[in-house]
């Protein structure tokens, strides 16, 4: 049963219907692989095995009735800080170790009925406040391809899950690059989708039951994270608020000849490593070879220092709110990495020609970048641009004020990483891997499209999956 821990759920599904493999038997080897793996790995953190045994053998007999649901009896993870009745949601808060929701969070609900089988939920930063994985109540998560590296953050755990062949799918959510960063540290593939598609009801810090009654700025998102595009394609369409399909665009790119592609490859506000910018450069090439018209931007193509600057404004108001202040209250360790957070809001803004004081100018900054982003999809179809500036580095759990990150050998800030997963706030971005740097740790890229453009970013990424490879098991896993 270990040929099935890299299979994709459409193959999956297939063998699930010819009755080549039982619901039950994917279940006891999604488990028994979890039980042998995840020692090392700490990824799968709260299970629910008895729960999704039950299921399983219920998805069993649907299928005996031709039930055709897509994900009918394949197992999965979510991320710890969905609820899932009953289940502990923590977020990582010592004070918060033994809440648990009396309902399902709306994503959750929505997979669960496309048959889908919870094995558990996999681990997050403190707070979801890292790029890294780690807390007080289940520890730090390794990544596969290294274990004193980062899988990334918030969705390190279930990055992590995926890459090491636990699981085919995950559910996670964005808000400084926590689906982005962990698929590019971690080699798979994820999906930040344009804002208000997915809800977000039931993704909330511990003790709000239904969900935030305000929206985040437009900050936060709900995605897939996968091993192949393919199966973003099909979580994706599943996770659908009701007529959200009615807003999206048909996929603008029918194949890799005929796309229209933008690079950005260096960000103002921090360096990129060459490793990623080398890897990018080798993308562009094979792009061309194949017919895709490919061209870098030029300074003047979008104001980055902009997109940086007023993300992080909106960062700064939405942690102000008082809902979310009372709960963070008791998160004493989220404070001090918040005050390094604000310490990057003022270096990094700074760095924009913009004035955003006050909320009519940060409201004129928005609107100025949706109409350098409008201009920019008249001419392409997709932009490229890195994910983080460096690949997964390693564990560093310094208090947030004395860490750094090394790019290229020279110390920067730790939170000035925020400069790439900022680039785009509320379009679509589609993380995918391209490559390894020479210590084979992965490479990924984002594919960003316009608002209610998920359908061709994500396309994007399954034309590159299919013309020159994507995911690859990290050696010890295989």
């Amino acid at each position: 049963m270990d040929n099935a821990a890299f299979s994709c759920c459409s193959d999956l599904n297939v063998a699930l219907r010819e009755r080549s493999v039982s619901a039950v038997e994917l279940f006891e080897a999604a488990v028994a692989r979890i039980e042998r793996l995840d020692p090392e790995l700490n990824a799968v953190v709260v299970r629910d095995f008895e729960l999704a045994r039950a299921a399983s053998r219920e998805a069993d007999r649907a299928l005996a009735a031709d039930d055709r649901r897509p994900l009918l009896g394949i197992p999965i993870t979510v991320k710890e800080s969905f609820n899932v009745t009953g289940l502990l949601t923590t977020w990582g808060m010592p004070d918060y170790r033994d809440w648990r929701p009396r309902y399902d969070a709306e994503a959750v609900t929505r997979l669960k009925a496309a048959g889908a089988v919870v094995l558990g939920k996999t681990n997050v930063p403190y707070a979801l406040a890292d790029w890294q994985t780690t807390n007080q109540i289940y520890g730090r998560t390794a990544n596969p391809w290294n274990l004193d590296c980062t899988p990334g953050g918030s969705s390190g755990g279930g990055a992590a899950a995926l890459a090491a062949g636990l699981v085919p799918l995950e559910l996670g959510s964005d808000f400084a690059g926590s689906l982005r960063a962990p698929a590019h540290f971690c080699g798979i593939v994820s999906h930040r989708p344009s804002v208000g598609l997915i809800s977000m009801r039931g993704h909330a810090p511990p003790t709000v039951e239904g969900g935030l009654p305000f929206d985040p700025f437009d900050l936060a998102a709900i995605g897939p994270m996968a091993r192949f595009a393919v199966d973003l394609e099909l979580a994706f369409e599943l996770l659908l608020n009701e007529n959200a399909a009615e807003r999206l665009e048909a996929p603008q790119l029918q194949n890799l000849g005929n796309a229209r592609v933008l690079v950005i490859s260096q960000h103002p506000l921090q360096p990129t490593a060459r490793a990623i910018s080398v890897a990018l450069d080798q993308l562009v090439e094979r792009l061309e070879a194949v017919g895709a018209r490919v061209s870098y931007a030029g300074p003047k193509s979008l104001d980055l220092s902009l997109c940086t600057a007023v993300f992080l404004q909106l960062v700064r108001s939405t942690h102000q709110h008082p809902l979310l202040n009372s709960v963070l209250a008791r998160a004493p360790d989220r404070g001090r990495v918040f005050h390094q957070l604000a310490a990057a809001i003022d270096r990094l803004s700074a760095s924009s020609t913009a004035e955003l004081c006050g909320l009519q100018a940060l409201n004129q900054a928005r609107l100025d970048l949706s109409a350098q982003w409008r201009s920019i999809f008249e001419q392409w179809d997709v932009v490229l641009c890195p994910a983080m500036s460096t690949p997964a580095f390693r564990h560093n759990e310094e208090p947030a004020e004395q860490r750094t990150i090394m790019i290229d050998q020279k110390p920067h800030p730790y939170f000035d990483q925020v400069a790439w997963p900022s680039t785009a706030p509320g379009l679509p971005a589609t993380a995918a891997p391209i490559g390894f740097d020479d210590g084979g740790q992965p490479i990924g890229i984002q594919i960003i499209g316009p608002m209610f453009g998920d359908r061709t970013t994500i396309r994007m990424a399954c034309l590159m999956e299919r013309e020159f490879g994507g995911f690859i098991p990290p050696p010890r896993y295989r």
